[in-house]
């Protein structure tokens, strides 16, 4: 049994939020909360939200056993992209993009033996 959380549309790079997303995966919940805790991204916190979502998704709608969960997947999805412009010398200007991440976490409990 997996449960899931996603957190859409998030006004952070993928790119940025791949180097905190990669250190959690495939760890049990509570050393995953120290790790966002002690990792000084601003990715961070908004990865610990959408993992205490998934978190009271598993406890709340399939009974599973908070001490038991481990992240099964975790990844970043690139959402739409915000196009802006600033201008530049000689009447010029030039795009800027300010992108959006889908944050995604799995969670399921951890097979015993």
């Amino acid at each position: 049994m997996e449960a899931k959380a996603v957190a859409r549309t998030v006004r952070i790079a993928p790119r940025k939020a791949r180097l905190v997303i990669d250190l959690i995966r495939g760890k049990e919940v509570g050393e995953a909360f120290a790790i966002l805790r002690h990792t000084p991204k601003a990715a961070s916190p908004i990865i610990e939200k959408v993992l205490k979502s998934a978190v009271a998704n598993a406890e709340h709608n399939y009974d599973m056993d908070v001490n038991n969960l481990v992240i099964t997947k975790a990844y970043v999805d690139e959402g739409p992209t915000l196009k802006r412009f600033r201008p530049r010398a000689m009447g010029r200007a030039s795009a800027i993009n300010k992108r959006t991440s889908h944050i995604t976490i799995v969670v399921s409990e951890k097979k015993e033996g």
